[in-house]
């Protein structure tokens, strides 16, 4: 509390991409936002969520039929029997060895069975939803490089199609943020957009450069590694394109810090070809640079 006796809002830790954010006085509850938690948890934690509701359902109805006199035919007298005929009915397998024998039995039945039909259809809408989502597999290069393109100082940023599939219509944007000061001394984050050379790409199929020249009409005119680093800037490339195969829209996103860039730089060149006429394109250096010469 503060010094006026009113409770201090906790801090919650959330992660906003590659940054890390404490947010006060906004109160998010797991139930609230649920099936944002299931689209977005790992898989391992998705089916870990789902056997713990599974067998907490199975243990509460269990218990409904243990308060009862006797209501399943055949189950041993105790709490196991009463749990697998709660996992049968729950999963509308019914083997017909337990069956309920009582009007209380038939009650407590006919309610798991509503409450089986529909933590299943729950479930695999949650399971096609996840695995429906389309998902970019666009690869970035570890860092973006400033140097020397056709003469003019350039901010190149390399990419590749990790599935050596089509992509039609892909477009790539690239974004600065920095700190900036207003007239009246305020300073606040904005985002500016970096004009590239070329941001379509009719057909993507295996790697694409992307190059912002930096002349005077661009953001970073002017603008040093230390310079970036008084205003705390970062970089944001987006990628959105239409995967031939599944005919889905596919969202690529990556951010860099100011200290990721690499200044005097080029990118090593993974394209090369044979006697044949075929190319060859070796990822082992996908993300390798090297100093322009002096």
């Amino acid at each position: 509390m503060n010094g006026g006796g009113e409770r201090t809002p906790r801090a919650r830790r959330v992660k906003i991409g590659d940054r890390e954010v404490l947010t006060h006085g906004v109160d998010r509850h797991f139930f609230s936002d649920l099936y944002h938690y299931c689209m977005a948890a790992p898989w391992s934690l998705f089916f870990l969520g789902f056997a713990v509701v599974f067998f907490s359902v199975n243990t509460a109805f269990a218990t409904l039929y243990w308060l009862g006199d006797a209501p399943i035919a055949n189950a041993r007298p105790g709490f196991e029997d009463l749990f697998y005929f709660s996992i049968e009915t729950l999963a509308t397998v019914g083997y017909g060895d337990m069956h309920p024998q009582t009007r209380y039995g038939h009650l407590v039945a006919t309610t798991e069975i509503f409450t089986g039909m529909s933590l299943i259809a729950v479930m695999t809408g949650l399971v096609f939803s996840r695995f429906a989502r389309p998902r970019a597999r666009v690869i970035f290069a570890d860092a973006p490089v400033v140097g020397q393109h056709d003469g003019r100082t350039t901010l190149m940023l390399r990419m590749a199609n990790h599935r050596y599939n089509m992509i039609a219509g892909a477009t790539a944007k690239l974004w600065l943020t920095r700190l900036e000061q207003t007239a009246e001394g305020a300073r606040l984050r904005r985002v500016r957009e970096l004009r590239l050379e070329r941001n379509e790409n009719p057909m993507f199929a295996l790697s694409w450069t992307v190059f912002h020249v930096i002349d005077e009409t661009s953001p970073l005119h002017g603008s040093d590694a230390g310079a970036l680093a008084l205003v705390d800037a970062s970089l944001v490339v987006t990628f959105t394109g239409l995967d031939e195969s599944s005919g889905q829209a596919m969202h690529a996103r990556r951010g860099y810090t100011h200290d990721a860039l690499r200044w005097g730089h080029q990118y090593v060149d993974i394209i090369t070809s044979d006697d044949e006429g075929r190319f060859h394109i070796d990822y082992t250096k996908f993300h390798d640079s090297a100093p322009e010469p002096t």
